[in-house]
C-alpha cells in the first residue's frame, strides 16, 4: 500500500495500491457540495468555489487494514451515488456506483492528503474540472477534460468487468455483492433542507 488512507481520528486506516491508474478531478456539482454539508465538513472538503478534489480508480486498488466497522454510506436520493464515510469522525472516503459490477470509486482528498502525501504525487493524469456551472462566485473555473475522463472511466469499468477484478472491492461483500453497510437514504425533507444549505 503505497498511499495511505486514514480518517481524521485514525480509526479507519488503509491504503491505495501503487499500481493504481488514477484520474484527478475537481467536481463542483451540487451533490458533492451537499455531501460536504451532510458531514459537517464543508470547510475541509470544498475549495473556495465549492469544488471537491477526488481521485478516481478501481476499488480493487483500495484495502482497509482496520476500522471497516466504521464504514458508513449515504445516498442523497434512492437512485443516487453511494457516498462513503467514516462515521466515527465523519471523514469522507469516496463515492461508488450502486452495483459492484460497475467497478469505480472516486476517493475524496480528505482521507488521502497528509504532510507527506499530496494528490499530485498519487495521480497519473492531469487534473480536470467538471460541473463548473455550480461553482461559487465568478469567474467560474474552466471546464476541462470531462470527455477524456468519462472515456477513461468507462474503459476502466469495462476492463474490470472483463477480467473479473470488479469482484475485488472493500465496499461490497465478495460473494453476494451486497453492500458492507446499509446506506442512509435522505427523506425528501432532509434532501430539500440539505440542498437549501448548499
Amino acid at each position: 500500500m503505497a498511499y495511505p488512507i486514514q480518517c481524521q481520528c485514525g480509526n479507519v486506516q488503509g491504503g491505495i495500491d501503487e499500481s493504481a491508474s488514477i484520474n484527478q478531478v475537481t467536481r463542483y456539482c451540487q451533490d458533492c457540495q451537499a455531501f460536504a454539508h451532510f458531514l459537517g465538513r464543508r470547510h475541509e472538503m470544498l475549495d473556495h468555489q465549492g469544488g471537491t478534489e477526488i481521485v478516481q480508480m478501481l476499488p480493487k486498488h483500495i484495502s482497509f487494514a482496520q476500522g471497516t466497522e466504521y464504514l458508513a454510506c449515504m445516498r442523497l436520493t434512492e437512485s443516487g451515488l453511494l457516498r462513503w464515510y467514516a462515521n466515527c469522525c465523519n471523514t469522507p472516503i469516496g463515492g461508488t456506483l450502486p452495483s459492484h459490477t460497475l467497478s469505480f470509486v472516486g476517493v475524496v482528498h480528505n482521507c488521502l492528503e497528509s504532510s507527506t502525501v499530496k494528490l499530485d504525487d498519487i495521480c497519473n493524469s492531469k487534473g480536470v474540472n467538471v460541473n463548473v456551472k455550480n461553482a461559487k462566485g465568478d469567474p467560474k473555473p474552466e471546464q476541462s477534460g470531462q470527455v477524456r475522463t468519462i472515456i477513461r472511466n468507462v474503459l476502466m469499468i469495462l476492463k474490470a468487468r472483463i477480467d473479473g477484478s470488479y469482484k475485488q472491492t472493500p465496499f461490497f461483500e465478495v460473494d453476494s455483492g451486497m453492500l458492507v453497510a446499509t446506506p442512509k437514504i435522505l427523506s425528501s425533507q432532509e434532501y430539500e433542507d440539505l440542498m437549501n444549505s448548499v
